[in-house]
């Protein structure tokens, strides 16, 4: 790739060489593809080394009771911000967006290291959050601005490994630095991988072109984050901090479909809008793996470092089956039968897990979460390629946010809801017999909620149209 090239990228039409079945990527696009793979690494390990150390942080900080704040203070902000980073990178590019989110996200990691209490790190972890969302739409958006779109899957493959490698290393990691050093060392180890992010970052992408006019859908985006907003706070507080009977709980509800019924009627008129199955993958994983650490910890007494690597078994087969699908969809221009297999092994997987017990034989999870692994490695890529081809390249960006965005708004609501069973049935438990069966009682209803989800997502799998249809009609256009 040329100097030429590369300044003219915001320009580069993928579909120009759909034909070319021997592509393959020069130095200055390999450079950024490693840039790429280091956001979405960097973003990917957070959350997993997060997951395994959250039990020590909640007794460090005494905030048991608002443990699940942690991972949906992050979710709730990396979720209401896909949108705009989105919409900011079709627009504006994607280099200096891209540079600012691994700033914010260092930010949060280096204050949540911190934070001195349980509110202060609930706060800092959503200002980490607001960078995380923009690593990760940002960085696979910018996929497609150099990589034809029929040879996309076997890169957005690797892309599926290296957030597999991410989430493989990531509850070892969390467990041994919780063990030797501090859980306040899990949010500094960021640093210097994203000092290493921002400099390939600077090195390998071009200078992106300012477009002579631009329209920023300001309004829309405010309704949208506060129905995003409105709806998982809802979901977090309803049962154990409001009474189903507050008038408080239900204004936020009817606040949060008042913005959505306004952002749908206000999208219709604006000239760049928002572009407004993911939903239910994401519901299902964050939903309900959040809290296995909990019980691996609490009732089986693992140590957190043990506890992490029992989630090794989850990602050994989403990076394996990541890797593999990727690489048959780019050979064979197919992949309807990926997320259809896919949702049915995860709706398999979680069914198995709701059947947990305090004595359940250790085979019978890890066999779970292998197969639950397999499912999402089907799973996740195929949808985020399924929406970019289905529209023009010009809006990549926007269509990429919105798969995020709605994986992202499941997994938000799934560990603020599920988060919201547990804090209500804790609530008052006193022994530590007690204790034990009541988390074992909690996830085996957060499981079989999330695998009631991931049955819907296997049925929506069944009307996808195939790539080679989709490509069809690309031509068309």
């Amino acid at each position: 790739m040329t100097q030429s090239n590369r300044a003219d990228m915001q320009d580069i039409k993928p579909d120009t060489i759909d034909n070319e079945k021997n592509f393959q990527l020069d130095w200055s696009a390999r450079l950024m593809f490693v840039a790429i793979l280091s956001s979405i690494f960097l973003a990917a390990m957070d959350q997993t080394v997060v997951s395994t150390a959250l039990p020590t942080i909640a007794r460090d900080l005494n905030g048991l009771a608002k443990l699940p704040w942690i991972v949906t203070a992050y979710l709730l902000t990396s979720t209401v911000c896909l949108p705009v980073y989105g919409k900011l990178g079709d627009l504006l590019g994607r280099k200096y967006l891209l540079q600012s989110a691994v700033l914010l996200f260092l930010a949060g990691s280096a204050l949540s290291g911190l934070a001195q209490n349980i509110d202060e790190l609930i706060l800092f972890r959503a200002l980490q959050g607001i960078g995380g969302g923009g690593l990760l739409v940002t960085a696979i958006a910018s996929i497609s601005d150099f990589i034809p779109v029929t040879q996309r899957s076997r890169y957005q493959g690797l892309v599926g490994a290296a957030f597999g490698l991410a989430t493989l290393i990531g509850p070892f990691l969390g467990g041994f630095i919780v063990e030797t050093l501090s859980w306040r060392w899990i949010f500094y180890i960021n640093v210097p991988i994203g000092i290493f992010a921002l400099l390939v970052i600077g090195t390998a992408f071009p200078k992106p072109l300012r477009t002579a006019e631009w329209i920023m859908d300001i309004w829309g985006t405010v309704l949208l984050i506060t129905g995003l907003s409105a709806l998982v706070l809802f979901a977090s507080v309803a049962g154990p901090i409001l009474t189903w009977n507050s008038p408080e709980l239900w204004l936020i509800l009817a606040i949060g479909l008042d913005s959505f019924a306004g952002f749908f009627i206000f999208e219709k008129q604006h000239p760049q809008p928002l572009l407004p199955l993911s939903f239910f993958v994401g519901l299902a994983m964050l939903g309900s793996i959040s809290f296995l650490p909990i019980y691996l910890q609490d009732v089986r007494h693992f140590s957190p470092t043990m506890s992490g690597l029992e989630l090794l078994y989850l990602l050994v087969g989403m990076l394996s089956m990541s890797i593999m699908a990727g690489r048959r969809i780019s050979h064979k221009q197919r992949y309807r039968e990926f997320p259809i297999i896919g949702a049915l092994l995860i709706t398999v997987s979680l069914g198995w897990l709701s059947r947990l017990g305090e004595q359940t034989p250790m085979w019978h999870i890890d066999a779970a979460l292998v197969l639950l692994g397999l499912g999402l490695g089907m799973t996740m890529q195929v949808l985020v390629l399924s929406a970019q081809l289905a529209i023009p390249h010009k809006n990549l960006g926007v269509a990429t946010s919105t798969v995020t965005l709605f994986r992202s708004m499941g997994g938000t609501l799934g560990v603020a809801a599920f988060g919201a069973v547990f804090s209500g049935l804790m609530a008052g438990v006193a022994s530590s017999a007690e204790h034990a069966a009541m988390i074992v009682q909690t996830l085996r209803t957060d499981f079989l909620i999330a695998a009631s989800f991931s049955l819907a997502a296997f049925v929506g799998a069944w009307f996808l149209e195939d790539m080679q249809i989709l490509l069809k009609k690309r031509q068309d256009r």
